[in-house]
């Protein structure tokens, strides 16, 4: 054989080798997820790295706050993103404008190791990975008396000492609840009664928050002695004010971290294959543990110390109120025009 023939044939080996590696490399799925993007290093750790391993996929992210990535998936239709991370309010939003598609439980096995309030709280949409409190956070060596009750915060002696979550935060809104309980009323039947009692409590306050780092400033400076607030920034607070207490109340009322697909994910399977592997009750070990998330998987078993952080547990779980979002929803806009009636804003 000529060496010109020799050289053809071998370019032509070479070449039908590169054809056929070819659709492996086109085959390559990419998952995109959009999320918030704190604890990066853990759940790059954790969820990312493991994840890609398993499925030999390339992972990519939108990070921001809830309305944004909610207003992108929206501009785009439910395209462009196959997995979804939001508070259980916004997700809320996305189901009610049609952005996110039912999920297939049958494809989600993990799920039914999960408490039932997170296997489906939404109906046949994304279930919660992880359960958090609203409560009160107040400081022990300023505080008379634990408190035991949302109607403590009414107290003349936290005049000029108590924060509340602005009106557009996660928690803003449930403090018109609260004040509807106080008043005897239910705030969504009678936001007018309720918005009174806000009224009543404003001499308290000193000041509505709007970011975590905020309230830990303003607990670390002894500009306030209690808070109304979520379980994550407990932690935080206390690393600052080490005699920070979590209040011991009956009926905290229960946020919820839910996982959707949008409605024009191009990589459906995929994208059940990624929540159940969150959903895996070994993970949700993991994560608990390493301070991520707290878990909802039944199975978790924490010690004291690394239970201190978390919504954690059956009894825990049970004792949560739980919020009708829909009817939160449609009833923000209103509650926050007659909040920034009361606070001046």
């Amino acid at each position: 054989m000529n060496r010109f023939l020799t050289l053809t044939l071998a370019g032509a080996s070479c070449a039908a080798a590169l054809l056929a590696a070819a659709p492996a490399v086109a085959q390559t799925k990419t998952l995109t997820i959009s999320w918030w993007g704190f604890n990066g290093d853990k759940l790059e750790e954790f969820i990312v790295k493991p994840f890609k391993e398993k499925c030999g996929c390339e992972i990519v992210f939108e990070t921001g706050n809830n309305a944004d990535r909610l207003n992108k998936i929206k501009i785009r239709n439910g395209e462009g993103v196959d997995v979804a991370y939001f508070t259980d309010a916004y997700s809320q939003i996305g189901i009610k404008e049609g952005l996110f598609q039912p999920v297939d439980r049958a494809k989600i096995p993990n799920i039914t190791a999960a408490y039932d309030m997170a296997q489906a709280p939404q109906g046949e949409f994304g279930p919660a990975y992880t359960i958090g409190r609203v409560g009160i956070i107040y400081d022990a060596a300023k505080v008379k008396a634990p408190i035991t009750a949302w109607n403590d915060l009414w107290k003349e002696e936290f005049k000029g000492q108590l924060s509340l979550p602005g009106i557009t935060t996660t928690a803003g809104p449930m403090v018109v609840m609260l004040a509807g309980s106080k008043a005897g009323v239910d705030a969504f039947a009678d936001e007018d009664a309720a918005f009174k009692a806000i009224e009543e409590l404003k001499p308290n306050v000193v000041k509505n928050y709007n970011t975590g780092s905020e309230l830990v400033n303003l607990f670390s400076t002894g500009e306030i002695s209690a808070a109304i607030a979520q379980d994550f920034t407990l932690g935080q607070i206390k690393a600052a004010v080490p005699t920070a207490e979590w209040a011991s109340l009956p009926d905290a009322v229960a946020t919820l971290n839910t996982i959707n697909i949008p409605k024009g994910a191009a990589n459906v399977d995929l994208a059940h294959e990624f929540i159940n592997f969150v959903l895996d009750p070994k993970l949700q070990q993991t994560l608990a543990e390493n301070g991520v998330d707290a878990p909802v998987a039944k199975s978790v078993t924490l010690t004291p110390d690394q239970a201190k952080q978390w919504t954690y547990g059956a009894e825990m779980i049970a004792g949560l109120k739980t919020v009708d979002y829909e009817k939160m929803n449609a009833a923000k806009a209103g509650w926050i025009e007659k909040w920034n009636e009361v606070f001046g804003m």
